[in-house]
């Protein structure tokens, strides 16, 4: 499941954007914690974790009722590895402000991520329902990725299918949907997801090595050489292609 979790803190980190400072009229104090967070999640970006922390203590010192900022310590002490502390943070945030389709999105990545799959599929399933919210397909698809790290398939194969019901060509979801089938044995359903996600997305190397695994499974295996040629011309240096050619199917 690690490759479907990667996604996840792309998501986080994205998620981790804070809010301009008001206009000049704002209590000072409350305008320098928004920008020492903004600052802190720039300098997280960098790899400058310890002056991410300095500028985040301080966002906090100056201003811990801004629910941006405690977002953004969240994000900060999670890549300090202080899971406690930074989940503290994504629940005050989240407690400051909770209808809050974002923050709500943010704390579910951060659940799934370490591993408590119920509650961030949970948060996501309150994220995609919040009409503020505008690409529940997204967070469908995160709850589903939830569903497939605690090994629940069907509960995932519907949460797919949901993203899919509320964006039909939601490309991450077809492949999801994809990966699942032929995990269950329906390679034809599995080839049927992945020609929509073809029609709808690039091909990736991780795309063409699933389509190599589901042409197989079928027992053709013309169509599997011409997508495993794709995958060795096109991404010639990505781990799918040396799996192939040190002869792992990656079944």
């Amino acid at each position: 499941m690690s490759r479907w979790l990667i996604a996840l803190g792309a998501l986080l980190f994205t998620a981790g954007a804070v809010a301009a400072p008001a206009a000049s009229s704002e209590d000072p104090m409350v305008t320098a914690a928004r920008i020492n967070a903004q600052l802190a999640v720039a300098y997280l970006k960098q790899n400058d974790i310890a002056t991410a922390q300095d500028k985040i203590d301080k966002a906090l010192s100056q201003n811990a009722r801004d629910a941006s900022v405690q977002l953004s310590a969240g994000l900060v002490y999670e890549r300090l590895q202080q899971a406690d502390k930074a989940d503290h943070h994504f629940a005050e945030a989240l407690r400051l402000e909770p209808r809050n389709a974002d923050l709500i999105n943010s704390y579910a990545v951060f659940q799934c991520r370490h591993g408590h799959y119920a509650q961030g599929q949970k948060l996501f399933e309150q994220a995609a329902k919040n009409p503020s919210y505008g690409t529940p397909e997204v967070a469908y698809a995160n709850a589903g990725v939830c569903a497939r790290g605690a090994k629940n398939l069907v509960q995932a194969d519907e949460l797919f299918r949901k993203a899919l019901a509320a964006r039909s060509d939601y490309p991450d979801a077809l492949l999801q949907l994809a990966d699942i089938s032929l995990e269950r044995g329906a390679g034809l359903a599995a080839r049927g997801f992945l020609d929509r996600y073809f029609n709808v997305a690039t091909a990736t190397a991780e795309a063409l090595f699933l389509a190599v695994r589901i042409e197989r499974s079928l027992g053709d295996g013309q169509a599997a050489d011409r997508y495993r040629s794709q995958l060795q011309k096109e991404f010639p240096d990505s781990a799918q292609a040396r799996q192939l050619r040190s002869g792992g199917s990656g079944e």
